[in-house]
């Protein structure tokens, strides 16, 4: 159901307005959130804003464990839930302009704009108050990953002299929105003044789980003309004030930089202070213009790669681009302890940590995109994290691994049952990544040494998870979530059993091809898999044609979609979960991802019955859902609804569909967007190691053109009146488009088929 609340404005570089939003100002401030892999925030500004609004710095790896409470307690589950924590707040600043403060929630303010600059990384505001229009704009450096800088410039416009008065913060009273408690989670170890400021070491509260404390060395520095008038610290909050006289015939400007510093990099805080001594005697030679000059070429880089230009829709153009810049802005691959945490740095919901939604529709973006040491160190992540997930499978009494629904260490720290010991599909998932990972780059070196390490354990586990039905002859798997979460606790989801014989058989080839004694997997262990991929269960309808969803769906009121009166959306904000969970309806694809992963089984009568059966019941209320639908709507040349489905997934949050963004963005289903115009409208396809195209262009658009990393190669692909691939890096490559074999030495030219 398309439901559109869209408050910025259409522009192909920038998200834009001329409106601060009192009602949907936490939607706004998730739109306009900024990072850069290391630490970000929400678009939340910096002076003072009495209205609603929610407060939001995060630094990545930064967490703390949440005591997890029910109502009653079973044995399994999690101890903890993992969230990532508000760091503290040092973007804050009390602004005053001839001794009255500005809040940007009062009248007082006129003529405002802001705009988040997605082609070089600033997020930027102006307004004007009492006479004074105030400018600022903010980064977190590429170039200088602890660094977050925040310009501010005064001009008067009244002709008037005005004194400015500054208050500039590093402020640990912070709170998370998405908690069990309302504590503050720093404790100040110290705080002190520099030559050029003031900072504030903190660490998190202590905890009875034995996870680590993390320590913050956060240290403010300013530039400008202005004159320090006091330093002070009072209530948890370092404070430095400045002030200025600003003449009708003159600017004034103020700057700010902060570098931010953790435990995970430095062992104690003699060597955090060594640390930032350095980088702080090299901040203060460059200029402004020079850091964010720095800054603004890293994303060129990315963007030289990554940009997706579509003609025709500045509409579409300004989701892809959003998604990508978001999802540059939380992850890209430097540092092999972190995942991409499905708010990234705009906001606390789902504990901020890592879902399979990495392994499922980010690897595909990222193996495409970026180096591919990149994915490799995703794939890293999980291998590091195997004794977590031994951990998980023991508390469930079985063997093998089980990697968590949601973690920061590899331990399952999600409360909620039916998801976290229930959605088990995500194991299928993990070693879903580290096939597509080969199969995508050629290079099986990660699958002979680590991967098979983690094929192996999740073979056990999948071994050990399932059960034989003496009355049918067949293996089954009861108890279970799939993807569609509005279903749970049922019996032989068909994705979830097609993932376990998959991996089964996927790792028993991978022994095959590459033995590995010291994983001591006997015979009689591999003849068991073997036995279970034979006799596996898969629910089916031969009458519909249909792969059944779970023994129980055909049973169901299978009332369309289309038949619910537009009110009831979204389900999850409107119907109790009892309706929910007995209704028909679907939160995202689960047979069609089934059908996604392994397409090149599939025929396309198979497919075509399974969306056209199961596509009507679904509501798409999972972020993750539209994309997998365009994807095979244009496969089955269903154009219309595969532009519904782009439009829904390239614009998920800018045009809030689901009516959930405000607390933050969808990172990781961010993807979605890139998916659907590479994957769907220019059919790439990388089945059995083979590289093929079937462009289609929608009646929407002029065109589309977009890159791709493969191989050693780089590709360049173009859609219009025809089809261009141009190969502008490595050696010539072999690839199909329209099912024709071609040999690629340079350029590549055809007409739409």
């Amino acid at each position: 159901m398309k439901q559109i609340n869209r408050i910025m404005e259409i522009d192909p570089w920038k998200i834009t307005s001329n409106k601060i939003e009192i009602e949907n100002r936490r939607l706004q401030e998730s739109l306009t959130s900024i990072g850069n892999g290391y630490m970000g925030m929400r678009g939340n500004f910096s002076e003072s804003f009495s209205g609603d609004h929610h407060q939001g710095t995060y630094v990545a790896g930064v967490w703390f464990p949440d005591k997890t409470r029910v109502g009653w307690w079973k044995n399994g589950y999690p101890e903890y839930f993992g969230k990532a924590i508000n760091a503290l707040n040092f973007a804050k600043v009390q602004l005053f302009v001839d001794e009255q403060e500005v809040d940007l929630a009062k009248p007082l303010v006129s003529d405002f704009e802001m705009t988040l600059d997605m082609q070089h990384g600033t997020f930027s505001y102006h307004y004007i108050f009492l006479g004074v229009r105030v400018s600022t704009q903010r980064f977190f450096s590429l170039s200088q990953n602890e660094l977050a800088v925040f310009k501010f410039e005064f001009e008067s416009i009244d002709n008037e002299n005005h004194t400015i008065h500054i208050r500039s913060y590093v402020d640990t009273n912070v709170r998370n929105e998405d908690a069990n408690f309302d504590e503050n989670f720093w404790n100040i170890l110290e705080h002190g003044v520099t030559k050029e400021g003031s900072f504030i070491v903190s660490q998190t509260i202590p905890n009875p789980f034995d996870v680590e404390q993390f320590t913050l060395f956060t240290h403010q520095m300013h530039q400008g003309m202005f004159s320090r008038i006091m330093q002070e610290f009072e209530n948890g909050a370092i404070i430095e004030s400045f002030e200025g006289n600003l003449s009708a015939n003159n600017n004034l400007n103020f700057e700010k930089r902060v570098v931010v510093l953790t435990s995970r990099d430095y062992e104690s805080i003699e060597q955090m202070k060594e640390a930032d001594l350095s980088m702080s005697d090299s901040l203060v030679k460059f200029s402004y213009d020079e850091l964010l000059g720095s800054h603004s070429e890293y994303w060129k880089k990315r963007w030289d790669i990554s940009d997706i230009q579509i003609f025709g829709s500045d509409e579409a153009q300004q989701g892809i681009r959003f998604n990508l810049f978001q999802l540059f802005s939380t992850y890209y691959g430097e540092d092999e302890r972190l995942n991409i945490g499905p708010k990234g740095f705009t906001g606390e919901k789902y504990g901020g940590a890592t879902y399979w939604d990495t392994e499922a529709y980010a690897v595909p973006l990222y193996l495409a995109l970026t180096d591919q040491s990149v994915t490799k160190n995703l794939l890293k992540y999980r291998r590091n994290q195997l004794a977590g997930a031994h951990h998980n499978a023991k508390q469930q009494g079985l063997a093998g691994a089980l990697f968590p629904m949601v973690t920061f260490t590899g331990v399952e720290c999600h409360n909620e049952w039916e998801i976290t010991f229930e959605e088990i599909h995500r194991n299928g998932a993990i070693a879903y990544a580290i096939y597509n990972y080969c199969n995508y780059t050629g290079d099986e070196a990660y699958l002979a040494h680590e991967g098979l390490e983690v094929l192996v354990e999740i073979a056990r586990f999948w071994a050990d998870r399932v059960h034989f039905s003496a009355r049918k002859n067949m293996y089954m798997i009861h108890g279970v979530t799939g993807p569609n979460e509005y279903e749970n606790n049922v019996n032989n989801n068909w994705y979830t059993n097609k993932l376990a014989s998959w991996v089964l058989k996927y790792t028993s080839e991978s022994l095959d091809k590459y033995p590995r004694p010291d994983l001591m997997v006997s015979n009689e262990e591999r003849n068991k898999w073997a036995d279970i991929v034979d006799k596996m269960y898969f629910p089916e309808d031969h009458e519909l044609g249909v792969f059944v969803q779970q023994d129980g769906f055909l049973d169901k009121d299978l009332t369309p979609v289309a038949q619910l009166d537009s009110k009831n959306f979204p389900l999850n904000q409107n119907w109790s979960w009892d309706r929910i969970l007995r209704s028909p309806y679907i939160k995202q694809a689960d047979v069609l991802q089934g059908i996604y992963f392994f397409g090149d089984k599939f025929n396309l009568e198979e497919k075509k019955r399974n969306f056209d059966f199961y596509e009507p019941l679904t509501v798409h209320e999972s972020s993750l859902s539209p994309s997998i639908h365009a994807i095979l709507a244009v496969e089955l040349g269903y154009e219309e609804k595969a532009m519904e489905m782009y439009e829904r997934t390239a614009r998920l949050d800018l045009d809030n569909y689901n009516n959930d963004s405000d607390d933050g963005l969808h990172i990781t289903s961010m993807t979605g967007s890139w998916l659907a115009i590479v994957q769907g409208f220019a059919q790439m396809k990388t089945w059995n190691g083979k590289l093929s195209f079937a462009p289609v262009l929608p009646k929407a658009w002029e065109g589309y053109s977009f890159h791709v990393n493969y191989r050693g190669r780089l590709l360049k692909v173009l859609c219009n009146k025809h089809v261009e691939i141009h190969l502008l890096k490595g050696e010539p490559l072999e690839l199909n488009v329209y099912g024709k074999a071609t040999q690629l030495f340079d350029n590549f030219v055809t007409n739409l088929s």
